[in-house]
């Protein structure tokens, strides 16, 4: 009996001490996912050149993100699919390369579908109703959003309402899906923070916010926006973050944007800890030469955020 009591408490001792261990390796997991300031994603125009040249396959995106990036989770565009939205075929064999390789498929950027704050009533109606498909897509795709413009015209206010109006309805089709509608500053009014922050506020729904891209603060060919403060005006609506990269110095750092001082605005400031997609514009190095130094950039400002 003694030495059956002694053997109950010694397996009773060693699975306390394998809890233990468990909980602490659970701890230490938890405290390491916790210290990561941000994520990085690779927005899929970086490679733009690349595949309109045809020497990459849009199917092959996920695979070259991984293995000839060092990202794994992606951003697609929906230019370099435009014809297979609804091809469910196609579609499951996009899903089953990224899930093979890990890779995990956040958005598709969507453009060319129409102007979501047209004058016109019925335009309007007709823009919303083109983007559909593509939010159906990004479900299939197990994203989370699709990006859109809010292009428009009019005098300010107009602009604030007929974009509003857009975005309201297809974020009301978008909410059906459990996803969002992120809108990213992409010319006109849409560059100029306090205008698309004021569209934020007048939708002002949950699953409708922005995708703040540190490089296009363009609002005309006469008046460039402040891409810091414009950045700062959209961070508390984003739901993903463009790092748009053109040029790099010899120091590795982007000659356009201070990368330390945007992600201070971006995590610091706003308490953002989502994906930062690496969105390479630039014409020299190549695509993947750029791609791997605004991934390495980042990667520097994380471990400065992190001490």
């Amino acid at each position: 009996m003694p030495m059956q009591l002694g053997r109950r408490q010694f397996l009773h001792s060693m699975a306390a001490a394998g809890a233990s261990l468990s909980l602490g390796s659970s701890l230490l997991a938890a405290e390491s996912e916790k210290k990561a300031p941000f994520k990085i994603s690779l927005a899929q125009w970086s490679l733009h050149r690349t595949i309109r040249s045809g020497k990459l396959d849009n199917l092959d995106f996920a695979k070259t993100a991984k293995e000839q990036c060092g990202i794994e989770a992606i951003e697609y565009v929906n230019q370099f699919f435009k014809d297979k939205a609804k091809d469910e075929k196609y579609l499951a064999e996009m899903n089953m390369r990224a899930n093979d390789l890990g890779v995990k498929q956040l958005l598709i950027m969507v453009d060319g579908e129409g102007a979501l704050g047209d004058a016109d009533d019925a335009k309007r109606k007709k823009a919303v109703e083109n983007h559909y498909k593509w939010a159906e897509a990004a479900k299939t795709l197990g994203g989370h959003s699709i990006r859109v413009n809010a292009q428009s015209s009019g005098s300010y206010e107009e602009q604030i309402k007929r974009a509003a109006d857009g975005l309201a309805q297809l974020s009301e089709f978008a909410k059906g899906l459990g996803l969002n509608v992120i809108v990213e500053n992409h010319g006109g009014l849409s560059s100029n923070g306090a205008w698309l922050a004021e569209v934020m506020k007048t939708v002002d729904m949950e699953n409708c916010g922005t995708l703040p891209d540190f490089g296009n603060f363009r609002v005309s060919k006469d008046e460039m926006y402040d891409r810091y403060k414009g950045v700062n005006e959209l961070m508390p609506y984003a739901k993903a973050v463009s790092a748009k990269s053109h040029n790099f110095n010899a120091e590795g750092l982007e000659t356009n944007t201070d990368y330390f001082k945007m992600m201070d605005i971006v995590v610091n400031k706003h308490g953002y800890h989502g994906y930062v997609g690496v969105e390479w514009e630039g014409g020299s190095p190549d695509e993947i030469e750029g791609i791997i130094l605004t991934r390495k950039l980042l990667e520097r400002c994380a471990e400065k955020l992190s001490a």
